[in-house]
């Protein structure tokens, strides 16, 4: 008799949270030290952690530049815009990267880890799946915040 899977994380389990992964998101949302977070699932650990942060400095080009073609990751991006009475705003997106190229596993415990995340993270504003680029484009982002 094998119990060779019997200690890995089912996908119907769920990850649990690193403090790391919450403070993170802090210093985005309150000091503005990163302009995005992305997160990956650890599987040895069970929980979701820091992958990337990007510098205030860095695009949106930057940002979907750093996300695996082939592989699922959650993300913030924190998105600077001037409204039409000439205000300067900040959205935080939540974005939920989950590329149709992707192994079905991955997908599966990205789907059902992705709300105690969401949880875990308060003060985003509007939230994207997507599958391809062109789901979260720029013009996305855009069109949601106003």
């Amino acid at each position: 008799m094998s119990f060779r899977g019997f200690s890995r994380p089912n996908a119907t389990s769920g990850m649990g949270v690193a403090d790391h992964t919450k403070d993170t998101f802090l210093e985005l949302k309150r000091k503005k030290v990163h302009r995005y977070v992305i997160f990956r699932i650890d599987e040895k650990k069970r929980e979701i952690v820091v992958d990337k942060t990007g510098a205030p400095a860095e695009t949106y080009d930057d940002f979907t530049a750093s996300l695996p073609e082939t592989d699922c990751r959650y993300a913030v991006y924190d998105f600077d815009f001037v409204t039409s009475e000439n205000c300067q705003k900040s959205k935080i997106f939540f974005i939920a990267w989950c590329p149709s190229s992707s192994r079905i596993r991955a997908k599966m415990l990205y789907a059902t880890s992705k709300d105690r995340l969401r949880r875990e993270l308060d003060g985003i504003h509007y939230e994207i799946q997507a599958t391809d680029p062109t789901e979260m484009d720029l013009e996305v982002l855009r069109d949601r915040a106003h």
